[in-house]
């Protein structure tokens, strides 16, 4: 290595980044592309980044694998942070192998922390624990030790088990103290706030209540009647109906629990569930055969009672009904969930992380843009979507797959 590729390097540990470019900006020999791409992803660049990224693995020889593994790992995290989600996952794997079998093994946990932190925004909640499982980081910079716990206490927060996220986050906030990295303790800060903030509301009669993580964790293993307009489903203790597949019963559901303990009429239910303001005598038996079939999914711990006015909620065993709601209205709430991290996503990767169509995904776009709530930036294949943080309470409950089967 050269003085000047040493000093770029050094600059770079360091946090000067304009310093860094200052030393290898005209060089185009391979591990001075591969520091260029490095400062330009710290500077946001990330399209760029790529680039010299990709151009810098090129230029590397069969015979160092090393560096060009090296080459990969920043590369996936450039594409991560650009939420570009549907490349192939191979390439960063055998990367992660390289690196472990040449002794890096820093950059070898980097690799894993990004499948795992990639694994996560996609909802893949079992994968991303499966592979926070291999991490082992005993010896490693106190910084990757932050972004481990980091990753480890989302994955918590995402599966709503609290007690284990703030752990986490305890050793997360003393390894980036000990970093002494401004980023890393300004993420780790806003993780922890997560905990305190509303992150859903239980709607009654008597109007509604913010309810954290941890309340909300609490209603889950009680014996209540749950129905949980964030993850879409309902049930009890261990018994859980996912709904998100199947709007009508959901509607049906949410209706039920609103009314409850009275009942709904059947106008109302055919309102809700089929969008239908003047139904006629084939609505009516079209909602007999979906109260049939929300009949059959709840029969362990509730019964659906027909009476004179409509349909009423009977849970078994003097259960209570608990309805909860997601912190912000609206069919886009998922969508937005996941726009107000603050980084720019592509419609593909938006569609991938919410397991829909991309035609369904940019007419959700569409509709948040004109009515001011999300923005695009670039056009065509580089376009992106932005929308603002939404401040004052937590979306973690509306990400995709944020709360498994118990």
């Amino acid at each position: 290595m050269d003085s000047l590729i040493a000093a770029a390097a050094r600059a770079l540990a360091t946090g000067d980044v304009l310093g860094a470019l200052g030393r290898v900006a005209l060089r185009e020999d391979p591990p001075a592309l591969a520091l260029r791409g490095i400062a330009m992803a710290r500077l946001g660049e990330y399209p760029r980044a790529r680039e010299l990224l990709r151009r810098a693995a090129r230029g590397f020889g069969s015979n160092e694998r090393l560096a060009r593994a090296r080459c990969v790992v920043a590369e996936a995290e450039v594409a991560l942070a650009m939420r570009d989600l549907g490349g192939a996952t191979r390439p960063l794997a055998t990367a992660a192998a390289v690196l472990e079998a040449c002794g890096d093994r820093a950059n070898a946990l980097q690799a894993r922390l990004i499948a795992a932190r990639r694994l996560l925004l996609l909802g893949r909640l079992d994968e991303a624990a499966d592979g926070l499982t291999t991490v082992d980081v005993g010896g490693m910079p106190p910084s990757l030790v932050a972004v481990a716990e980091l990753a480890t206490a989302e994955l918590a927060l995402r599966s709503l088990r609290t007690g284990p996220a703030s752990e986490a986050l305890e050793r997360a906030q003393q390894a980036a103290a000990a970093a002494g990295v401004p980023e890393l303790l300004a993420e780790v800060a806003e993780a922890r706030a997560t905990l305190e903030r509303p992150a859903a509301r239980r709607l009654s009669a008597a109007g509604e209540q913010p309810m954290r993580l941890a309340q909300v964790e609490a209603l889950r293993q009680s014996d209540a009647l749950l129905v949980d307009a964030c993850r879409r489903g309902l049930g009890a203790g261990a018994e859980w109906r996912p709904l998100t597949r199947r709007p009508v019963l959901f509607s049906l559901a949410r209706t039920l629990a609103e009314a409850w303990p009275g009942d709904a009429s059947r106008d109302l239910l055919i309102a809700r569930a089929f969008r239908l303001r003047d139904p006629d005598e084939s609505h009516r038996a079209r909602l007999r055969v979906e109260i049939g079939r929300l009949r059959a999914l709840v029969q362990p711990f509730a019964r659906i009672e027909a009476t004179a006015g409509g349909f009423a909620l009977r849970p078994r065993d003097g259960r209570e009904v608990v309805l909860l709601a997601p912190p912000i209205d609206g069919e886009q709430a998922a969508l937005l969930a996941l726009l107000s991290d603050g980084a720019p996503w592509s419609t593909s990767a938006l569609a991938l992380a919410l397991g829909a169509s991309q035609r369904t995904v940019q007419r959700a776009l569409a509709e948040l843009e004109a009515a001011g709530r999300a923005r695009s930036i670039g056009r065509a294949r580089a376009q992106r979507w932005l929308a603002p943080s939404l401040a004052g309470f937590t979306t973690i409950l509306l990400l995709p797959a944020a709360l498994g089967p118990g």
